[in-house]
């Protein structure tokens, strides 16, 4: 597997790009993968704007976003996007989501693919605490972070505006220090 970030068990991220938009579109245009996203299912052209935005800010220094292809080990497929977003003013903390495609959910490649972003932010990156956000309803988010070795924080009310009107947000985080000792134990 060349040119991946970073390789997990039976996954791998890689930096997006241009061809992958169909590929990201069968995540970020499919209603049952965005019902716990704040965010209603996107078109195409909003899709090429996202990759577009990618690659834009691979160039950016300090580079404060990362957006990566999450594909199969054994066929290569892309089957979900991640990402990880710096904050400005705290550069050892971020934000990170993922998203599969429907077809791969229930086959415990959430929980892997949260490790992996988590391996690569903490190793690659130097953070110190990667933090993300689901939706109340969201109970495979929820699995996955925490078998991953995040740590709920609690609720932030009325967060995000969806078409159903205000949703809470549930924060699970992750600490370096911490990470490596749930890694290694």
């Amino acid at each position: 597997m060349r040119g991946y970030e970073i390789i997990g068990k039976g996954l791998g991220l890689r930096e997006v790009r241009p061809t992958d938009v169909d590929a990201l579109l069968a995540i970020y245009g499919d209603p049952a993968a965005t019902q716990h996203l704040p965010f209603a299912p996107r078109t195409r052209e909003e899709v090429e704007q996202i990759v577009a935005e990618a690659i834009e800010a691979a160039s950016q220094r300090p580079r404060r976003l990362y957006v990566f292809a999450v594909v199969e080990a054994d066929t290569d497929e892309v089957i979900g996007v991640a990402r990880i977003r710096i904050e400005a003013d705290h550069p050892h903390s971020a934000e990170m989501g993922i998203g599969l495609r429907p077809d791969h959910w229930g086959r415990g490649m959430g929980s892997d693919l949260v490790r992996l972003v988590l391996r690569y932010g903490f190793t690659r990156l130097g953070l110190h605490r990667i933090w993300g956000a689901r939706a109340p309803a969201n109970t495979a988010a929820q699995l996955a972070m925490l078998v991953a070795g995040m740590v709920e924080e609690g609720r932030i009310r009325h967060h995000v505006w969806t078409s159903d009107g205000w949703r809470d947000s549930i924060v699970h985080s992750a600490l370096s220090d911490e990470w490596e000792s749930h890694r290694s134990g």
